[in-house]
């Protein structure tokens, strides 16, 4: 098998490093041609994994048309906002019958489709049973340096999930196989904006109660927002839901969590993302999933609370009075 990874930014390359450590050759297309010519000539991306070496069976290149070709697995490892203008592109080069996995986490600004809806919207009806969407608790970097991770994979076809989970299969590697698109999808993307309100309390200093009730009642946002798009409340339990809900809420490894905790001692945004240097989708999704509840009608209070944080520039301790002063109610 030949695979092809779109997006060497971290999770690109840490999903190729998967695949390249078990032999398949892997090609992997960005756009940055530093990084290309660095994974090219040192098997490193010094700039989103310094200091990891890669398989030799990666290879890098910035031709799209030449990433694709012969691919007989398909990864879109590019940031959410993306992924449409990056598939558009691509498309001419894709092929009916070849899995497509979507490692993306997040909705769509303009048109708050899932990235299954745009896949969807984008790629011909004979492509959409091959595709697939990986979520679960998994930073690139500990994947890239063989840590122990499990994910979920989900699609329509059981036939093409199966396979693609064996293709990923490692010793350090475990990946579930589900039918839950909207569950995975919801999952993984609303998490990011929870971790930001669960970073921003972290760095008020309000403690370990703080963070618990905002990971438990940020999973109570998102099972509700995934089961009124259809999606089975089981899987908000699972892997591609509170697994990496409590990762991405906990970890100094997460970049919205890290957003979060800037903002929570008084800093900018922009000061804070300049510093990451790479892509924080909780920050867009923050918009995207808030206009997401009020056009599905359903209550998210947390969700709304960081959208005015990072884009109406509201402040942080107003917004927590607020949501200690909702009116009080039942826990279920």
């Amino acid at each position: 098998m030949r695979a092809t990874v779109l997006g060497a930014g971290s999770w690109g390359t840490a999903l190729a490093s998967v695949l390249g450590g078990k032999g398949v050759p892997v090609t992997l297309w960005g756009r940055d041609a530093e990084v290309v010519q660095a994974i090219t000539r040192d098997h490193e991306n010094a700039r989103y994994l310094p200091g990891i070496k890669l398989p030799a069976a990666i290879g890098a290149t910035t031709d799209l048309a030449r990433a694709l070709e012969g691919a007989e697995l398909v990864v879109l490892a590019v940031p959410s906002h993306a992924i449409r203008q990056v598939v558009i592109e691509a498309k001419r080069h894709l092929h009916a019958g070849v899995p497509i996995v979507s490692a993306a986490k997040g909705i769509e600004v303009e048109t708050h489709m899932t990235m299954n809806e745009v896949l969807e919207d984008v790629l011909p009806v004979p492509m959409h049973p091959y595709l697939c969407f990986l979520g679960g608790p998994s930073f690139a970097k500990e994947v890239a340096r063989n840590l122990p991770t499990a994910v979920t994979i989900a699609g329509r076809w059981e036939r093409i999930t199966r396979g693609v989970q064996a293709v990923f299969h490692t010793q350090t590697f475990r990946p579930y196989t589900s039918t839950d698109i909207t569950g995975c999808e919801i999952g993984g993307c609303v998490k990011n904006v929870i971790a930001i309100a669960a970073g921003l309390s972290d760095g008020m200093g309000y403690g370990g109660n703080a963070r618990a009730a905002l990971i438990t009642r940020g999973l109570t946002e998102i099972t509700r927002l995934a089961v009124r798009k259809g999606a089975n409340p089981l899987t908000l339990s699972g892997l591609a839901g509170m697994g990496d809900l409590v990762l991405t809420c906990s970890s100094d490894l997460s970049r919205n969590r890290r957003v979060g905790f800037g903002l929570g001692q008084g800093r900018k945004l922009e000061e804070i993302q300049r510093e990451l240097g790479q892509v924080a989708e909780g920050v867009l999704n923050a918009r995207s999933v808030h206009e997401l509840a009020l056009k599905a009608r359903v209550d998210m209070p947390i969700t709304q609370m960081v959208f005015r944080l990072v884009h109406e520039s509201y402040p942080p301790q107003q917004a927590v009075t607020d949501l200690m002063m909702r009116e009080i109610k039942s826990e279920i």
